[in-house]
């Protein structure tokens, strides 16, 4: 029996992931779908003057919220309770400590220069609401290497556990699953559903895309490298031999071929020059004296008139009366704030769980560089903390920064290690990427969102218990959230469909404003 065009991209799709998905498409004269602009305000300039505006949290949704509110006029104030802007925007640089809410504390003393983004670490292109704030600002920008095919996976159970290129594993895979469809096209097997022509338009493909010999077999390529590359005189090199397919069917290996596929994932992807909280300091830079750090929040209420914010500042309790707030701060800090939000939104609030998130952080010789022509990118081991991440910045320098483990503390019970062994499993898997290498990594740095102050998470995990609905539309919890609360807006990611990222943090603070515009509007009607 046949199969539709749609199942047999579907299938496409489920053997050799959404590249070869996506080139299907392309070969079949479909189109791909277009990332679409970020929505602009329209509110007139001055429409906010006489109006106060508490922004609660100095992250990336706060401040975006303090800069466009300004320009319109509003009389605005923030409250960071951090000595820093940024929130989870933290780049870690010698000299700082990293404390945790247990009291432990780390120093990072690593070279003059070097640094770490223990938060955000990249800027998809398309998230060009953040790329414009740093154009705008001047903030300068390098390309960040998220996916390299010099850089290395490893199995335990393929290939002895000896790490094979990246460029290997995706061509191979190509190659097979490019034979393997070429016979089904070729015994008729889809004859039903594609017309002769698609059939022959898909052949074609194949025989490029795998690339296929004459015979339609894979038998290797020069995309999935060599044993001896080429050289000059006769030297024509010496192609690596294919993987077979048994073991490319690893999913628990090869699954992390498709890593750089995910939408916010595709090259080209970008990094601030020096580290990502350049980009918070920017609008500190602008905002000025609006920002007031050291303010931690205790309460909040509504008023008659718009909502009153206590906090306390070097040990000295304040208040802020304000017309609207904006709360940007996490829903894991929230839920232990005193206030009168409605019983709606208190649910949510107090229902939700945070993930937390880690990143640990070695200084090393350069030796991805240095002896095996890595630049950037990204290592995947099937056992032990990954992925690897080799910096982007610094290039062909003697030493640098890499990460190697980002992911969440709970698993496999990683959160009960203590500190050393964290950093023992740490090594090891760079160890089993580059034998020989994991002792030349030093000066190890840990950071466990679920430990920071005034964070306690790294993003939201879920609304309700047993239910990961981050931001579904419809979700009852989700759209209470988005709405107002009487005078408050709550802001951030955690109220995007873009969660984790910066773009979806400045693109709901620009919504709320949106709503508040609309609101004064009606007013005056």
């Amino acid at each position: 029996m046949g199969i539709s065009r749609r199942d047999f991209l579907w299938r496409v799709g489920q053997a050799g992931g959404f590249s070869a998905a996506f080139v299907a498409m392309q070969g079949l004269g479909l189109m791909p779908a277009r990332a679409l602009p970020a929505p602009r305000l329209d509110i007139a300039p001055g429409s906010g003057k006489g109006i106060k505006v508490a922004i609660l949290g100095g992250g990336i949704a706060g401040l975006v919220a303090a800069y466009e509110m300004k320009a319109l006029g509003f009389d605005c104030t923030v409250l960071e309770a951090r000595q820093r802007p940024g929130g989870r925007s933290w780049t870690v640089r010698p000299g700082d400590s990293v404390v945790f809410t247990d009291g432990s504390v780390q120093h990072c003393d690593w070279q003059p220069g070097h640094y770490q983004n223990f938060g955000p670490a990249r800027l998809p292109s398309i998230h060009t609401t953040i790329l414009g704030y740093c154009r705008k600002f001047g903030v300068a920008m390098e390309v960040e290497v998220n996916s390299s095919r010099s850089t290395m996976l490893e199995n335990d159970a393929a290939n002895g556990g000896k790490a094979l290129e990246q460029r290997q594993v995706v061509n191979d895979t190509r190659g097979h699953v490019s034979e393997l469809l070429s016979k089904c096209i070729a015994q008729g097997a889809l004859n039903s559903e594609l017309s002769s022509e698609d059939r022959d338009r898909m052949m074609s493909f194949l025989r490029m895309y795998g690339p296929l010999d004459k015979a339609g077999k894979y038998t290797g390529s020069e995309r999935a490298g060599y044993t001896r590359r080429p050289g000059a005189g006769n030297e024509l090199g010496t192609l690596n031999q294919p993987i077979d397919m048994h073991t490319l069917l690893d999913e628990n290996f090869w699954g992390a071929i498709m890593f750089e596929e995910m939408f916010d994932m595709q090259a080209t992807m970008f990094q601030p020059v020096g580290g990502m909280d350049r980009i918070a300091y920017a609008f500190a830079k602008q905002l000025g004296s609006t920002v007031h750090y050291g303010a931690e929040v205790k309460e909040i209420r509504k008023t008659s008139s718009g909502a009153r914010i206590v906090y306390t500042k070097a040990g000295v309790q304040k208040f802020l009366e304000a017309d609207y707030c904006l709360c940007a701060m996490p829903l894991s800090i929230l839920k232990k704030i005193p206030n009168d939000f409605s019983a709606p939104v208190k649910q949510v609030i107090d229902q939700c769980t945070y993930a937390r998130a880690y990143k640990i952080a070695w200084e090393s010789r350069r030796f991805w560089e240095q002896d095996y022509n890595i630049y950037g990118g990204l290592e995947f081991v099937s056992q032990g903390p990954d992925p690897v991440w080799l910096p982007s910045g610094g290039m062909f320098s003697e030493r640098g920064v890499l990460v190697s483990g980002y992911g969440f503390d709970t698993a496999s019970d990683f959160d009960k290690l203590p500190f050393t062994q964290k950093f023992d499993a740490s090594r090891a898997s760079v160890e089993k990427l580059h034998p020989g290498h994991g002792k030349e990594l030093e000066k190890p740095v840990y950071v466990n969102w679920g430990m920071v102050p005034f964070n306690e998470g790294s993003w939201i995990w879920n609304y309700q218990p047993g239910i990961i609905s981050y931001a579904d539309t419809g979700s009852p919890a989700y759209e209470t959230l988005i709405a107002a609360d009487g005078p408050i807006y709550f802001v951030g990611d955690h109220t995007s469909h873009i969660l984790g990222w910066q773009e979806g943090a400045a693109l709901s603070s620009l919504r709320a404003i949106s709503m508040i515009g609309e609101r004064e509007r009606a007013k005056r009607a």
